[in-house]
């Protein structure tokens, strides 16, 4: 597989920055992952780290290195990663439990799936077009659709689910569909779509390299949103880079043994309990990610 991706999250107008994100990958498959911690209920910023361990931890373990069966890898490990919250929030004996949203997508064998549960997005751009996008659940986007009543008093824009919530998750998994060279995947939190026009994120997402777009359209939500703004997280990847080694974010994964496994998300196993979990900031993400391209250059080089 060849492809570039960059990703940035920045503190809005917040206390603290509860969004959370990563991927992973082997010789032969890609996990990406962002999730947003929920304000309004306790340690957000750790539901959604609990959320990519999991879905992390599982996929290491299925990966093999290819996953057998996407949609289904995807509805377990979103499942996983609830339970994962639950059991966490149990463990403490917190009075309510720590919540988040997730989007995930899996790229493998030339095609993308993904999943999502709440207002985290993904975005499939190509040839300058919008090919499609995630549905939000909440009332507004779904209501409709899903013959939704809204509670008296709640806002349209409201979630009606996410990961922890006491009940089941609702979620979609969406794909598979063929990639093509070119095409970009835009994975946000609604911290950036939220204060930003569509049009403005495809058009971005076309008219440049993913380590230009992402960091304009970060830059220009923090400004729209203001001093009061949310978190602003997004992860773009762009499919079939011609020439990875061109680029410190194109990633060829050809150098990559069978078995071998890359990530910048910190791993857990899901049948433990979850430590250390502040322990991967987003200063840490950023120098695993150069610390893995470092390696697959200096891999790659060595077979020239």
């Amino acid at each position: 597989m060849k492809f570039s991706v960059f990703q940035v999250s920045r503190r809005g107008g917040r206390e603290k920055n509860e969004d959370r994100m990563g991927y992973c990958y082997t010789r032969q498959s890609g996990l990406f992952l962002l999730a947003d911690g929920m304000g309004g209920h306790p340690q957000g910023e750790v539901a959604a780290q609990i959320a990519l361990q999991a879905m992390t931890s599982l996929y290491q373990k299925r990966a093999r290195p290819l996953l057998s069966g996407v949609p289904d890898f995807l509805s377990d490990a979103v499942l996983a990663a609830h339970h994962q919250i639950l059991r966490h929030a149990g463990e403490r004996g917190m009075l309510d439990t720590p919540r988040t949203t997730v989007v995930g997508a899996v790229v493998q064998g030339g095609t993308a799936t993904w999943a999502h549960c709440g207002d985290s997005r993904l975005y499939v751009v190509r040839d300058g077009k919008l090919l499609t996008r995630t549905r939000d659940h909440s009332y507004l986007e779904q209501g409709q659709d899903h013959n939704l009543t809204r509670p008296d008093g709640v806002s349209r824009h409201v979630l009606f689910t996410c990961l922890g919530s006491p009940s089941r998750p609702l979620y979609d998994v969406t794909g598979p569909i063929k990639l093509k060279k070119g095409d970009k995947l835009l994975l946000c939190s609604d911290g950036l779509w939220g204060s930003l026009e569509e049009e403005d994120i495809v058009s971005h997402l076309s008219a440049s390299p993913v380590s230009e777009a992402v960091p304009e359209l970060v830059e220009i939500a923090l400004r729209n949103g203001g001093s009061h703004g949310d978190n602003v997280t997004a992860m773009a990847i762009e499919w079939e880079t011609p020439d990875p080694l061109e680029s410190t974010r194109g990633i060829s994964t050809d150098s990559i043994i069978d078995g071998e496994f890359a990530s910048t998300i910190q791993s857990a196993n899901t049948d433990s309990q979850v430590d250390d979990l502040d322990a991967l900031d987003d200063a840490a993400i950023e120098r695993s990610i150069a610390e893995i391209n470092a390696a697959i250059k200096r891999s790659a080089e060595r077979k020239i």
